[in-house]
């Protein structure tokens, strides 16, 4: 694997578990550059294609809107998938699994990365969790006409499967926004949970996180990543017009003026950055046939709402903002913290939680929280 993800003590178990077994017929293929899925490929129809698609390093969508949606055509929100096979093996490789310890993963998905953890660890070591039964039932299916059978549970992840435990290793394969007790709780002193941590604001990125007797458990982040939210971690965002009180944009909004341009704040790694500084904040774009765009912001709690005009070539932009919070305001001090402290990456930070729930992310060392 050109991206060096797949290490040479995990050759064996890629070889003995080939992705090609853990695929559906009908999948959408991840695009090579940027974000979204391409058209859908079928094994009937073209064989040569899907399997090109099986064995390129793209994630391949196998469920739309949780099942609900069927055919080729796209849905509206891809639900599952078979993850980017360097992805997987960062994560793999995260978990430092070698041989005989006790893992948990939390999301079956198709199967195959439980199948690769039981040629590593053996199935009686693997425990696997998927919510939706149909897409279990396949992953089951899948994983007995390879030779493995984990102990396999149709449930609710992040309730995790205390009967299974405790366990050396938990691994996640769908973002969470915040660590559940039960991943900390079913989890040896010492073991490690690896999962990807999404924040509000909607960037994600891998964290290891080793438990410490006290039951709390910290670590760094190793990664950016992009997973499908565990459905439990979802939030049903509510439309524009419910955060200017039934009045035309901008409402009462007010109007300022930024030197500091969306595109600046539009990558995956500022994104977490702000995710990480600010609370239950989020962003969508209003995009226009010339390139210029709306960049809308939003709180959770309903209280407060902004918007900055971006065109192309222009230095200045348009703000208004309303509400309680002034989030774009917010958003501008998090760029300015990132920038002072020489724009580091995803792994600089890290994440200290708590027995009791609290999450606290850190730059360089758990000493270091970037809250105040």
């Amino acid at each position: 694997m050109a991206s060096g993800a797949l290490t040479s003590d995990w050759l064996p178990a890629y070889r003995a578990v080939p992705r090609e077994l853990f695929v559906p017929d009908v999948v959408w293929p991840g695009r090579l550059t940027g974000t979204g899925q391409g058209e859908a490929v079928d094994r009937r129809a073209d064989p040569e294609a899907w399997r090109a698609a099986v064995y390129a390093d793209v994630s391949l969508t196998t469920q739309w809107d949780d099942g609900d949606h069927t055919g080729t055509d796209r849905g509206r929100s891809p639900t599952c998938s078979n993850s980017q096979p360097s992805m997987v093996f960062r994560m793999l490789g995260a978990s430092d699994v070698h041989g005989g310890e006790r893992v948990m993963e939390v999301g079956t998905g198709t199967g195959w990365n439980a199948a690769l953890l039981s040629a590593r660890v053996g199935a009686r070591n693997v425990v696997t969790i998927e919510v939706d039964a149909s897409n279990a039932a396949a992953a089951h299916e899948r994983l007995d006409k390879a030779g493995y059978r984990p102990t396999a549970v149709v449930g609710d992840g992040a309730a995790g499967y205390a009967a299974g435990g405790p366990y050396d290793r938990v691994l996640v394969t769908a973002s969470a926004t915040g660590i559940p007790r039960a991943w900390l709780g079913q989890t040896r002193t010492g073991g490690v949970v690896v999962a990807p941590y999404a924040t509000a604001y909607g960037s994600e990125a891998i964290v290891r996180l080793t438990v410490q007797p006290d039951g709390s458990a910290s670590g760094p982040f190793v990664h950016s990543s992009a997973f499908m939210r565990i459905r439990q971690h979802r939030y049903s965002r509510l439309h524009t017009r419910e955060y200017l009180g039934g009045k035309p944009w901008p409402a009462d909004g007010d109007k300022s003026l930024s030197g500091l341009s969306p595109e600046a704040v539009g990558d995956w790694l500022p994104m977490f950055v702000i995710g990480l500084r600010t609370k239950g904040m989020f962003p969508w774009a209003q995009t226009y046939p010339d390139g210029s765009y709306t960049l809308w912001l939003r709180d959770k709690a309903v209280s407060s709402w902004a918007t900055v005009d971006y065109e192309p070539g222009r230095e200045v932009f348009e703000v208004y903002q309303g509400g309680e919070r002034r989030l774009w305001d917010e958003v501008t001090d998090a760029y300015a913290w990132w920038e002072s402290h020489g724009r580091p990456g995803f792994d600089r930070f890290g994440l200290t939680v708590t027995p009791e729930g609290s999450h606290t992310p850190w730059l360089d060392d758990p000493g270091t929280p970037i809250l105040g």
